[in-house]
Formats: C-alpha cells, structure tokens, sequence
C-alpha cells in the first residue's frame, strides 16, 4: 500500500471510468477487495471474474473510498443516535431499523489486534449482535451428556461494528448498532462476554437490561489453569479436580469454587489470580439459570467475527495499515459482514 497515492470516493471513480467500467464491475472490485486476503488477489479475481484486467492499486483506490464513504454513513449515524428533539428518547425516530432482533436477542464486544503504521499493534473493538432462536431440548437428543437437557439456543442474522477506537468510542458505535437491530425494545437480551471491566461497563450503560453472561469458555479456563498449578498440566490429579469444580460451576456455583480455592493450601499468582476472578465475575456465572431460561453461554460469534471479519482481511505483512484507512476498511467489512452491502451501495453508488 502506497500512503502517497489517493483513494477516491465511489461516485467519482465511476464518473472518471465509465467508458471502462460499469457499476457492476466496480461493484465486483469492490466486493473481491474486501473478501481477498490482499489488493493484489483481489485483482485477480476480479479478472476472472469480469474477464478483464486491472490493477492492485485500482482495486484498493475503489475499496478505499468506498469505505471511507461508509465510515462517513456510519459517524453520522452515531451524531444521529446521540440527538435528542423535544419529546423524544435518545435514538428515537433517528435510525432505521435493518432486521430488527426481536423477542431474543445477543450482544457480544471483544477486541483482537492489528498492526497500524507507525503506531504499532492496536485493539480493534468489535460488536456483534445476533437474534436468538430457542428450540426445546427433545431436538437435540444425541447432543453430548453435559448439554442434552438444555434448550437449543442459535445465535443467527449477526451484525457488528468494528474499529481502532477507544471504550467511550466503541460504546457510541454499539450503541447506535443496537438501535439499528432494536434492542432498546427487545424483552430477553443477553450479552455474553469475556468478564472484561470495560466491555461489562458500557453494555450496562448502552442496553442496562441485557443480562450480562461470563462466558463460559473462560470461566471453565480459569477451572482448568488452577488445576494446572496444583497437579500439573496432563496430570490424571489435575483432570479429576477440574472435573469436580467445572461439575459445580456448570450448576451456578461460581461463589463455591471462589471458597474452594481461597481455601486452598496453595500459593502462587494464578491461585490468587483466580479466587479473585470467581469471587467478582460470581453473579454472572448462574449458568443453570441462563440454560434454563434459553440464554446463551458462548461467546464465540465475536470471537469468531474477529478472526473472519478482522483478522482475515486486516491482517498483512510489512508495516500494517494507516490508521485512517484502517478504519475505512473496518467500516465497510462491518456493513459486509452484516449483510447490508447492498444497502450501503445503494446509499453510496
């Protein structure tokens, strides 16, 4: 990537090159610069596909400006969320609802890292909301012991927004992602999330009746690194006493396992580290409560959204990103892997 070369917004490209290029092969230089691994591949793709040439660097112009024009869509929606006329909420009347969650709904926030030049490894915060679908638990018959009395919770229709931006930043986003998808007026909203104080902070603040969820992941990681300490990692010694605690915190019990521990003839970081963890995370870690009443207790559609919809296009070789194209990308990336490409084009085109 040359810093040196300009990006052009959409509209002007197709003025500049509408003897060569239609709006549907721009279209497929856009969408192949987003979905390919890097400008060049995209440009070859795009050359199968079209049957003609073109260059890495016009491919990354058009994908970049059009993610600038995005970027701009999205900022004045979060000036939108935040405006506020005589007689009315927040938000209200203010952004249009796209595939709004419904009864269930999920919102999960995570961060993963990318290289920024001249700056750099940075945290992109990534929000993803998904609608819930519940089915009851004699459909899943043939499902593992552990899990075969429990409802089936799908998390499917996911949305997010992603950024290098700052907590305070990544609240405005969420929040106005969440007017978006309606979950100001959903009933049964959870949020499951890694136990990050930040992440906890401004969900509480954006959606306070979202049922904050530890998930269960790292809460059952925690179980098995005290083990680790105690017995040794591998050891039949360690898998019999995780087994045991993971038994209990399977059921609710987190605020045993936090005495179990501190009660523990054992010293070390990782044994304080977790009694600690158990003791300030305990209230939302009720798992039988959340199975039972058709929660989810995963958090993997952001971890998975920052591995598919950051980590596969953002992650390069060499210097890293600017930062103001970086956030350009992320912000057309979101509104892809969102399902609301066409919309944003038609909008931008």
């Amino acid at each position: 990537m040359d810093v040196g070369e300009p990006f052009f917004p959409l509209d002007q490209i197709l003025k500049l090159r509408r003897d060569q290029w239609s709006e549907g092969a721009a279209r497929v230089a856009t969408e192949q610069g987003l979905q390919a691994s890097s400008f060049a591949r995209a440009a070859q793709s795009y050359s199968h596909a079209i049957g003609e040439s073109i260059s890495k660097d016009s491919v990354r112009r058009i994908t970049e400006g059009f993610g600038e024009q995005v970027r701009a869509l999205r900022e004045g929606d979060v000036e939108k969320a935040y405006t506020v006329e005589v007689g009315q909420r927040p938000g209200e009347k203010h952004i249009e609802e796209v595939q709004p969650v419904g009864e269930r709904g999920n919102i999960s926030t995570d961060g993963t890292m990318i290289l920024l030049r001249g700056e750099g490894w940075k945290e992109v915060k990534l929000a993803v909301i998904s609608t819930c679908e519940v089915e009851p638990a004699e459909r899943r018959k043939g499902d593992s012991v552990r899990r075969g009395e429990d409802p089936w919770v799908k998390l499917e229709a996911h949305s997010c927004q992603a950024g290098v931006w700052e907590a305070d930043t990544m609240a405005r986003y969420q929040y106005a992602e969440g007017l978006r998808r309606g979950l100001e007026k959903c009933p049964k909203l959870s949020s499951v999330n890694d136990a990050a104080a930040w992440i906890g902070r401004i969900t509480e603040e954006n959606f306070p009746q979202a049922e904050q969820i530890v998930d269960w992941s790292h809460a059952a990681g925690w179980v098995w690194k005290v083990a680790h300490e105690l017995y040794g990692e591998g050891s039949s010694e360690a898998k019999r006493w995780a087994k045991g605690k993971l038994d209990k915190l399977w059921r609710g019990s987190a605020q045993d396992i936090a005495q179990a521990i501190g009660h523990l003839d054992a010293e070390g970081d990782i044994v304080r580290q977790a009694e600690g963890y158990f003791t300030s995370h305990a209230d939302h870690m009720h798992y039988a409560t959340y199975r039972a009443a058709g929660y989810p207790i995963g958090s993997g559609t952001v971890e998975s959204g920052g591995k598919n919809y950051v980590q596969h296009r953002m992650k390069r070789p060499g210097p890293g990103w600017c930062r103001d194209l970086a956030q350009s990308m992320l912000a057309v990336l979101s509104e892809l892997h969102s399902g609301r490409f066409d919309l944003v084009w038609e909008q931008c085109a």
